[in-house]
């Protein structure tokens, strides 16, 4: 079918202006023109006409930090052993919620083996070809170091050498990239030295793959930054040094402030001592303030920032991406960055060049919202239509 998507605004989030009275031609979800309504061609005449007058277009979003197979809220941690059948229903309910607020692109930073293989690899080969899901890039499973995850829920390593091979096998079993775990008992310790990081690097490199790192502590991501990551996520602390190094590599950043501004709600809808005591509501206040200074201190840097909600293996849902987007706003981006970090720096993070773009050629993947979302990040929970 050819469509004629009409009159409406278009927001590339490349810069804060949007683009006024355009219409998209859409044949077989293709995008094959773009452009303002008077120079509409002629192909267009025999197209079904979409009024889109006041509204938004907006490219599928891409959520930087995606757990699929798991299904968020104040007892996440607990879900990861449900029964594997029950977590690929949640996969699907997490794919629908996503779709139809606007997210086309899942990056998967680690799911629990089952049967000795990522359960989110099997939701990805599954969805492949699907126009109601979005795409999928996913991990294996998250890579610790011996003792510091429990030992269900990912592939544990002793030394560098089973590090290196525990890169190897998550290869084999498909993985789109590599997640490394850099959170250790010792806060102010890496499990893993810079050293033996850039081994499980290398190792990934050689087979053309990246490695990313969960790091929610200062040694931690210097371990990952140093050892040649491509990206940390979360960086709930940085500083100065650390964000140059950043820049002066590429590396990016995937904040999830998102989470925790869920756990600031659960204060007032649940009575679980880590949310609504006294001492977890102190502790939340010291890491969210930690947080958001880091995401401030990188945005001015010059690091590269990617949205991502942590949904599923985090509190947050798979449709909360406009929430992510407000935090990161808070936290010092303009708004059209914002939005750029949940489209066009997704896409580049991911090294897909279509995500989070409009293009000639390209496919479908947007959305269409009542507001402005380059000045206006709210805006984003007004979807009126999927593409």
């Amino acid at each position: 079918m050819t469509k004629l998507y009409r009159n409406a605004a278009i927001a590339e989030a490349i810069g804060p202006e949007l683009l006024l009275d355009q219409s998209v031609l859409v044949d077989d979800r293709k995008i094959v023109w773009m452009g303002p309504d008077d120079d509409t061609p002629e192909a267009a005449a025999k197209a079904v006409v979409v009024d889109a007058g006041g509204a938004t277009i907006v490219p599928g979003m891409v959520d930087a930090h995606s757990h699929i197979v798991l299904p968020g809220g104040s007892h996440w941690i607990d879900r990861i052993d449900d029964p594997t059948d029950d977590l690929l229903q949640v996969a699907e309910e997490n794919g629908e919620l996503a779709h139809r607020a606007g997210t086309a692109w899942f990056r998967d930073v680690g799911s629990p083996p089952r049967d000795g293989k990522a359960l989110a690899l099997r939701v990805r080969d599954a969805w492949e070809g699907r126009t109601d899901r979005p795409y999928v890039r996913a991990a294996g499973a998250w890579i610790s170091k011996v003792g510091v995850l429990p030992s269900t829920i990912d592939v544990e390593a002793r030394d560098a050498d089973e590090l290196v091979a525990a890169v190897e096998q998550q290869l084999d079993d498909g993985a789109d990239l590599i997640k490394l775990y850099l959170d250790g008992p010792d806060p102010d310790t890496a499990p893993w030295t810079a050293g033996e990081v850039e081994r499980a690097v290398q190792a990934a490199a050689k087979r053309g793959v990246t490695v990313t790192a969960h790091a929610t502590r200062l040694e931690g991501a210097r371990s990952g930054v140093l050892g040649g990551v491509d990206c940390i996520e979360h960086g709930s602390v940085l500083d100065a040094d650390l964000a140059a190094e950043m820049v002066k590599r590429g590396t990016f950043l995937v904040p999830t402030l998102g989470v925790m501004a869920s756990w600031e709600t659960f204060a007032a809808t649940t009575t679980m001592e880590r949310f609504a005591g006294a001492a977890g509501k102190a502790a939340l206040a010291a890491r969210n303030t930690a947080a958001f200074e880091s995401v401030g201190l990188a945005r001015r840097a010059g690091v590269r920032i990617a949205a991502g909600t942590d949904f599923g293996g985090g509190s947050l849902r798979a449709n909360q991406m406009a929430w992510e987007i407000e935090c990161l706003v808070s936290a010092g981006l303009e708004p059209w960055e914002a939005l750029g970090a949940a489209t066009v720096t997704g896409g580049e993070l991911l090294r897909e060049p279509g995500a989070g773009k409009l293009q000639i050629g390209g496919p479908a993947d947007f959305f269409l919202v009542h507001g402005n979302p380059l000045d206006d990040p709210s805006a984003l929970w007004r979807v009126w239509k999927i593409a």
